[in-house]
């Protein structure tokens, strides 16, 4: 590879050459080379609205000719203000506190931070453990890393992190008729934990519904109003990473939403900006901000980044929230659209648990080649045939999901999901 440029989650030496995009306008982007491909995985599950929304780029424009930054630790603005103020109103008036920062894996690490200071601010100095649970991905920070599946991603790195007791996760699908008793032997599992060191742990966090990275795996909102009762029993704190959830994806505004339940922290980024600009937040409720809030320099969060509440991110934000008031992303339909696809998918013998949450449909291709995970190459192989088709795919290993912008049409939605059917089909009779 010629290029100067160092690409994430690349394995250099085994992979092609980048494709290059000129353009983008909804649910298309316009490669180099003329080609129009359908962004079906949102660019990394960022682009809620599609590409180029007017409003939100309109917004960033308006913003830039007044204010572009401003260090945010003594000063503060309007765009800002607006924001952490609108977050609260549309996550149900539950939080009270809003701390900004760059990126999903910062967010999380706040929030994990911020649960350990919480014990420490509060004189307990022995809750100090995380829970968490396996094939989670928090991000690719120390502490995001700590919480997450151990594997690939975190081998180089593992003597530096902390230790975290990581739980099952209750994996469910179409037909999974083991689900009660799985989720309930993990519940079991998680108060035989707690019981065991009562004074100990200081949070719980959890991908609700849909665990991204690891290989879009789903549990239950049964499931989880049920773990947020006994995480509470013990007085630990909960975090829900809603990095991915965020912003619809579950088929509400919120997991937290859907679900019912209430956690005492959320972190949020991807949707956040409508994929326009780098933004995370971490709302809190008062609860946790209240043993921060002293003259004691101890008790003080240290924790800032120089782009902290950037005025374009939150005009951004701002505009994208707009959006999804004004009706215009119908993010609650289109996870009806899939009934068809589901059917189709499901009488394919090389597919297995088949999977579906609000705006996101996934599948495990059943391959003998390698283990399921997220190095089996028949993901490349079937990045490399939907590309031939007109649509950008980006499959976990074997793990193959659909999660479009909100923009896109039932008749977009099902015509991808044939050309992927018959993609399928092909990889089966060879």
């Amino acid at each position: 590879m010629n290029s100067p440029i160092w690409k994430p989650f690349t394995i250099h030496g085994l992979s092609p050459d980048p494709i290059k995009v000129d353009s983008g306008s909804g649910l298309y982007l316009t490669l180099s080379d003329g080609r129009k491909i359908k962004d079906l995985i949102s660019s990394w599950w960022v682009n809620v609205h599609g590409h180029g929304h007017p409003e939100i780029a309109k917004a960033i424009y308006d913003q830039a000719t007044k204010l572009e930054h401003v260090i945010f630790a003594d000063y503060t603005h309007d765009p800002a203000e607006k924001l952490a103020s609108k977050l609260l109103e549309i996550t149900s008036g539950h939080f009270s506190k809003v701390f900004f920062s760059d990126n999903g894996s910062t967010a999380v690490e706040v929030a994990l931070k911020m649960a350990k200071q919480y014990w420490r601010n509060k004189g307990i100095f022995s809750r100090n453990r995380i829970i968490a649970f396996q094939g989670a991905y928090h991000g690719d920070t120390f502490g995001a890393m700590s919480a997450g599946e151990r594997g690939v991603f975190s081998e180089a790195f593992s003597e530096w992190m902390f230790n975290v007791d990581h739980i099952p996760y209750p994996e469910t699908w179409h037909g999974d008729y083991d689900l009660k008793d799985k989720e309930s032997r993990i519940l079991l599992e998680l108060n035989n934990l707690l019981e065991s060191s009562p004074d100990s742990f200081a949070a719980l966090i959890i991908e609700p519904l849909i665990q991204g990275a690891g290989g879009m795996r789903m549990c239950s909102s049964e499931f989880l109003k049920e773990l947020v009762q006994a995480a509470k029993n013990h007085g630990l704190l909960v975090i829900f990473d809603e990095v991915m959830t965020g912003f619809g994806r579950t088929g509400t505004l919120f997991a937290f939403q859907k679900a019912q339940v209430f956690p005492d922290m959320i972190c949020l980024s991807k949707g956040l900006t409508g994929g326009f600009l780098p933004m995370s937040v971490t709302l809190t409720t008062h609860k946790v901000f209240e043993p921060f809030n002293a003259p004691d320099a101890l008790k003080t969060f240290w924790h800032g980044h120089s782009y902290t509440a950037n005025p374009l991110g939150c005009a951004a934000a701002l505009a994208s929230i707009e959006v999804f008031e004004s009706g215009q992303s119908d993010f609650e339909r289109l996870g009806s659209w899939y009934v068809e696809p589901i059917r189709k998918l499901s009488g394919l013998d090389n597919v297995e648990k088949v999977r579906q949450c609000g705006t996101v449909l996934a599948f495990d291709i059943k391959t003998s080649r390698e283990s399921s995970s997220y190095l089996n190459s028949v993901g490349q192989e079937i990045k490399r045939m939907t590309l031939n088709k007109g649509m950008l795919l980006r499959p976990l290993g074997n793990v193959v999901y659909v999660m479009p912008p909100y923009c896109i049409t039932r008749e977009e939605l099902l015509e991808s999901c044939e050309l992927l059917i018959d993609i399928l089909k092909e990889l089966r009779n060879r």
